[in-house]
């Protein structure tokens, strides 16, 4: 079969981790064959990385969007934030370039979600979403399909990973504290890159309008935990995953990426 090429787009730690995957020969049903970030150094070292580790084909790191979308890969690996997803999705399917990526956040806008869909279906594309920090959505989606269902999303976190958001203040590092309560649209608008698996959640179940989402904050706490609970008249059912890391999220994608070749799929 012909190696499938790809782009990454957010060149950060969980795009290193893709990098890994394909050094280590996890995915050999593709080639990387560009990189961008807003830090073009960052793109030039894991370019870089990948030419140093194999001869057969070339990664070149990119200055600009245009210039990926010019290089013609079949997948885009966005790993950077929903606004960087927004700018580049429309595009990059009209362009005939799938997407792989980490920032369902983006998709609690309806208008963008009815955009992406309708330009994929017209352009024959298609965007997968990588399921990040946490799983389930085969449940969530089958129970939504099955019928009327009601989706709660309750995160965990440590005071530091608050820093710089509208609820932190000092006394999150002494009392344990629920932050945030309301649905999952708006959850994605006061943390923009922080409740992406909330979102995820809520596409895959009654929608980010209807799920409801509780985030708190316990001192001393490190890492996440998200626990997603659907209830049906017929169904209970409880997927509760506590990452130390956020290294569960990279690896999500390598996950995609080798389903979307593979003969088998899970």
């Amino acid at each position: 079969m012909k190696s499938k090429t790809l782009a990454i787009v957010g060149c950060g730690k969980l795009a290193k981790i893709v990098l890994e995957a394909l050094i280590k020969g996890l995915l050999p049903d593709y080639q990387l064959i560009a990189t961008y970030s807003r830090t073009f150094e960052k793109a030039e070292n894991i370019a870089s990385k990948i030419n140093e580790s194999q001869d057969i084909y070339t990664c070149s790191p990119c200055r600009s969007l245009d210039e990926v979308f010019a290089l013609k890969p079949d997948y885009i690996v966005e790993t950077a934030s929903p606004s960087s997803l927004k700018e580049l999705a429309v595009p990059a399917l009209q362009n005939g370039l799938s997407i792989v990526t980490l920032s369902i956040g983006a998709f609690a806008d309806e208008n963008f979600y009815s955009l992406v869909q309708k330009t994929a279906l017209t352009y024959g594309t298609r965007v997968h979403l990588a399921s990040g920090a946490i799983g389930g959505f085969d449940v969530l989606r089958t129970v939504s399909l099955m019928e009327k269902s009601e989706v709660t999303f309750t995160t965990m976190k440590g005071p530091n990973s608050l820093k710089n958001t509208e609820v932190y203040t000092e006394k999150l590092q002494t009392e344990t504290c629920e932050v945030f309560s309301g649905n999952a649209a708006e959850a994605i608008a006061l943390f923009p890159t922080r409740v992406n698996v909330a979102v995820a959640a809520a596409l895959a179940s009654t929608g980010p309008e209807k799920v409801k989402v509780s985030i708190n904050s316990l001192p001393g706490f490190v890492g996440d935990d998200h626990r997603i609970e659907i209830k049906s008249d017929q169904i209970h059912a409880v997927v509760d995953v506590y990452s130390k890391t956020a290294q569960i999220a990279g690896w999500s994608v390598v996950n995609t990426l080798r389903n979307i070749t593979s003969p088998i799929v899970f």
